[in-house]
């Protein structure tokens, strides 16, 4: 079966994609990715990682990282996600994953609509990027395999509140766990998750 994803958006300027896992967490950081891809780079199972399963995300994740011109991973903490908000957060998360990219990329390639401009290089917002291009893709996939890893090891400290599968999101068991326990030091508190709470409530352990 052909990967419908577009290898690149241009063929005169050395292009990132770059994608962000974690936005609508209740709780951890954000997470973004830069990748720059080789001209002709493939693989059958890329593509946007909430399409993939975790098996093969682990093996995307390999292989992008082997087989990349360049790419790099950041992260926001969630101190300073309540701090700037998730949107500003998730855009610093980018530009901290482009600071470290060893090649210099001339364009942009961001998954959503809205961007701040880092430093000049132009770019391109385009939604649902991560289905469309091979970069978003990539960007896409080592955005979520490292902060599925990073909540792995908070689940070690915080295991009821079950990050080992739920990652931080607002599922049932998370939501439950917060209604039983509270809220610990690596939630949102700008999320609003316990909107009647106490602040002693708060666990800091």
């Amino acid at each position: 079966m052909e990967n419908p994803l577009r290898s690149h958006y241009q063929e005169e300027l050395r292009e990132a994609g770059c994608d962000e896992a974690g936005r609508g967490c209740y709780a951890g950081p954000v997470f973004a990715a830069a990748v720059v891809l080789p001209a002709g780079f493939f693989h059958p199972l890329l593509n946007d990682s909430k399409q993939v399963s975790v098996e093969n995300r682990n093996e995307l994740r390999t292989y992008i990282e082997a087989n990349a011109l360049a790419w790099s991973v950041a992260r926001v903490d969630q101190d300073e996600i309540d701090r700037i908000n998730i949107l500003k957060a998730s855009f610093k998360a980018m530009h901290l994953a482009l600071d470290q990219l060893k090649l210099r990329p001339q364009l942009l390639l961001i998954d959503g609509n809205r961007f701040t401009k880092y430093k000049r290089v132009p770019h391109r917002c385009i939604v649902k990027g991560d289905s469309l291009f091979a970069s978003i893709a990539a960007a896409s996939i080592l955005a979520k395999t490292w902060r599925d890893q990073y909540m792995q090891g908070l689940h070690q400290e915080f295991p009821y509140y079950r990050w080992d599968s739920n990652k931080g999101y607002g599922t049932k068991d998370h939501r439950d766990a917060i209604e039983k326990f509270g809220i610990c030091k690596y939630h949102r508190k700008s999320f609003n998750i316990l909107p009647n709470a106490p602040e002693q409530e708060v666990l800091d352990l």
